[in-house]
């Protein structure tokens, strides 16, 4: 006996201790016993259930009279919706799941598809999985979980399936036709260089240097075809693996990337993305009365309240809201040049709408004087003649006299900004409403974000992340059981 055998056995004991894998045992009759009642995968099998997929737009419902019998749709939505709920996305992993995963048995009932036909349901089936998404916001709108109309809206960057080598701007492929332009003359002077050593050696580096420069000048001459390209397109933007992806600024220098604009509408109170959409577009500026009335629709509401940050705000977007039911709030951005050279901003010159002036700092009232069409837009000038004495003149203009510029519409801009002043921290409840779904959504994907390409492909793959984080969101928020009866009745 190996000495000291005995009191590890004895030990050993000690511990919880599994099965003896050749010990028989009586499993479960019912598939069902292995799934328990407040499993999260049954009210993936009673909300699906419950869809009208036919007048959803799938494919698919009603069976060819020949041929191989295919799968019906809401078994391979529920194959979906349960992948997503547990971060596997991928079509081949989605497979393995199915002939492995006893919860996965259970809701399709030991139905395994081949990972093609799964990839296939998404591809095909996009408007109505996003259908299916809003549906379930429908519900939400019938349980009463939109009780407080109030939105934050924001966008996010995610990453697209192509790299930044693979994405073309005018000056990106400038830039790098400078670099190789660069790298040929380098690669030239050591080809000199070794030229004038004999030997084996300085044979075989001039052989490996002359390679080197007829690779580079096949890449020059690829440039040069994608550089044409370039200038033609609209945006003047090509991307080669995902053509509709689209570079995008970030707020590090050097790391922009290449991918999608995802903009949400997130309540306030459950923190549910009530709306939702991709864009290619980098800022989100044109965003807010788009998002906003989405928002207003989805939720079934007859006014709503949306905060935003400063990166939505465009006067006319503003003006929009009010004609559809929306009041927004959200800080106009400090682009003042003088207020960043130490003098006054136009914050500091106090309107009087009864007298349509300005009082400037010093006290002097500014008159109006004109009104000019800039950029589509009526705007009305502003100035004294008295600024030529003012004691405050260095600190308010370097010109002969101060001239203040003003919207025609502008009240609604002062409107918004009183409404602000009133409610100081709507900017905090905007911040933790709505960037948390993003942080959890995107770490849910993993560093690869996005992988399907082009918009429409994308944006279903969006839809089924809202599904899955709203479901996740209302099971938390309501329970299995009582979710469950609430969707059945």
């Amino acid at each position: 006996m190996i000495p000291g055998a005995y009191a590890l056995g004895a030990e050993m004991k000690r511990f919880v201790e599994g099965e003896d894998r050749k010990q028989g045992v009586l499993l479960p009759e019912y598939l069902d016993d292995y799934v328990a009642e407040n499993n999260p995968v049954r009210v993936i099998d009673v909300f699906v259930g419950e869809l009208d997929l036919s007048s959803l737009g799938f494919d698919g419902i009603v069976p060819e009279a020949t041929g191989r019998p295919g799968y019906h749709p809401s078994v391979l939505l529920k194959i979906y919706i349960y992948g997503y709920l547990n971060q596997v996305q991928s079509s081949r992993r989605l497979e393995r799941e199915a002939q492995r995963n006893v919860e996965m048995m259970w809701l399709t009932g030991r139905l395994a598809p081949d990972f093609k036909t799964i990839a296939d349901f998404r591809k095909d089936n996009g408007p109505a999985i996003r259908a299916s998404c809003r549906q379930f916001i429908v519900l939400c709108r019938q349980l009463d979980l939109f009780a407080h109309a109030i939105v934050a809206i924001d966008g996010s960057r995610f990453k697209a399936v192509n790299t930044r080598d693979k994405n073309f701007t005018r000056a990106s492929i400038q830039r790098r036709m400078e670099q190789v332009e660069a790298s040929i003359d380098r690669y030239m002077s050591a080809l000199a260089t070794a030229d004038r050593h004999e030997g084996d050696v300085a044979e075989a580096k001039a052989v490996r240097l002359k390679d080197k420069i007829a690779s580079l000048k096949t890449q020059m001459q690829a440039f040069k075809a994608l550089e044409v390209e370039v200038h033609a397109a609209p945006d003047q933007q090509i991307s080669l693996t995902d053509p509709d992806a689209r570079a995008m600024a970030t707020n590090g220098k050097g790391t922009g990337m290449v991918g999608y604009n995802v903009q949400t509408a997130v309540d306030t109170m459950h923190h549910l993305i009530v709306a939702h959409e991709v864009t290619n577009v980098g800022h989100d500026r044109g965003q807010l009365s788009t998002m906003a009335k989405l928002a207003k629709t989805e939720m079934g509401v007859d006014a709503l309240d949306v905060l935003a940050d400063r990166g939505y705000f465009d006067s006319e977007e503003v003006l929009a809201c009010e004609p559809i039911g929306v009041t927004p709030y959200l800080p106009k951005p400090l682009t003042s040049g003088a207020k960043a050279d130490g003098r006054f901003g136009k914050q500091d010159f106090v309107y009087i709408p009864d007298d349509d002036v300005y009082r400037c700092p010093a006290g002097e009232r500014l008159t109006w004087r004109f009104t000019s069409v800039e950029q589509g837009l009526n705007v009305h000038k502003y100035w004294t003649s008295n600024c030529a004495g003012c004691a405050l003149k260095d600190q308010c203009t370097p010109g002969k006299q101060r001239r203040v510029r003003r919207w025609e519409h502008e009240a609604v801009i002062d409107a918004m900004q009183e409404r602000l002043d009133r409610a100081p921290k709507s900017m905090r409840i905007r911040r933790a409403t709505v960037e948390h779904p993003f942080g959890t959504i995107k770490a849910w994907m993993g560093a690869t974000h996005f992988r399907t390409t082009t918009l429409n492909k994308v944006r279903t793959e969006m839809s089924l992340h809202v599904l899955a984080y709203n479901l996740k969101r209302v099971i938390a928020i309501l329970g299995v059981g009582p979710l469950i009866q609430m969707i059945r009745a």
